[in-house]
């Protein structure tokens, strides 16, 4: 009869085997979550150094990422950046959200209920990040927007909600350029009327946007996109009180707290 240590497969084995594979998903992981927003290209020797391994090593990784589009090289510039199938991966990952599954029926009754895109936002730790889209108005002028799109952290409706509701900790370091007064002064009406209007002259666009609660922590934005022709910019309006009223019941499907700000 055969024994396991005939068939190489004794007690130890098993374990052993499967370290090497671990360490390798454990660094694929490293270089990956080495890129950010604020660091979207690095070298070689910046690779090498994240992963705390010889240059060789490292190269074999970045090779091996590249063959499955997780990373991209620039010849000309010989840095690395994220690749395609990262776009994929993180559009798949916020579709399986349960925010957005919560959120579909009542996106869904709002486009009905106000004939205007309904857009769904979280925080990806540096900016509103969409993750849902329902466009399906009856305009003639219908507004799309881009699932996946990082929005402006103070100059669009979303991206002022995160700032109003997130812990200080959380909120990124804002650009020189911003007038930290007036901001200040906006974010402590969106506190008090739960709602932001962002009205760009730009592109005549308009978005109201209102805060989704889950216990007490701010966990998204529902947000109204139409043109400044049909969406009011008075937080008081029909619309954006429908806006309001669809964003509390949606927090409350979600567990709000009674103490959530604006929650219910």
């Amino acid at each position: 009869m055969a024994t396991k240590a005939q068939h190489g497969i004794g007690e130890q084995d098993g374990p052993d085997r499967t370290a090497p594979t671990i360490q390798t998903v454990q660094r694929a992981a490293l270089i990956l979550g080495s890129f950010t927003v604020g660091k979207p290209h690095m070298s070689l020797n910046e690779i090498t150094a994240r992963l705390g391994a010889s240059k060789a090593t490292a190269h074999r990784y970045t090779k091996a990422l590249r063959a499955a589009n997780l990373l991209r090289y620039d010849e000309r510039t010989s840095l690395y950046s994220l690749g395609p199938q990262v776009l994929t991966l993180a559009t798949a990952a916020r579709a399986g959200l349960p925010i957005v599954a919560a959120a579909e029926p009542y996106m869904e009754e709002l486009v009905r209920r106000i004939d205007e895109t309904i857009v769904l936002s979280v925080w990806d730790g540096e900016s509103a990040t969409v993750v849902r889209s329902v466009d399906n108005t009856d305009h003639m002028v219908r507004i799309s927007v881009r699932v996946g799109s990082r929005l402006n952290l103070t100059s669009s409706a979303q991206g002022r909600v995160f700032l109003a509701f997130l812990p200080t900790e959380q909120v990124p370091t804002l650009p020189r350029s911003v007038r930290k007064s007036e901001l200040n002064e906006e974010l402590e009406a969106i506190r008090k009327h739960g709602l932001s209007v962002n009205s760009p002259t730009v592109n005549g666009v308009r978005t109201v946007a209102a805060p989704i609660f889950e216990g007490d922590k701010i966990s998204g934005t529902l947000a109204i996109v139409g043109t400044t022709a049909t969406v009011p910019d008075d937080v008081a309006s029909p619309m954006a009180q429908a806006l309001l009223e669809t964003a509390r019941a949606l927090s409350q499907r979600l567990g709000t707290s009674e103490d959530a700000p604006n929650g219910g």
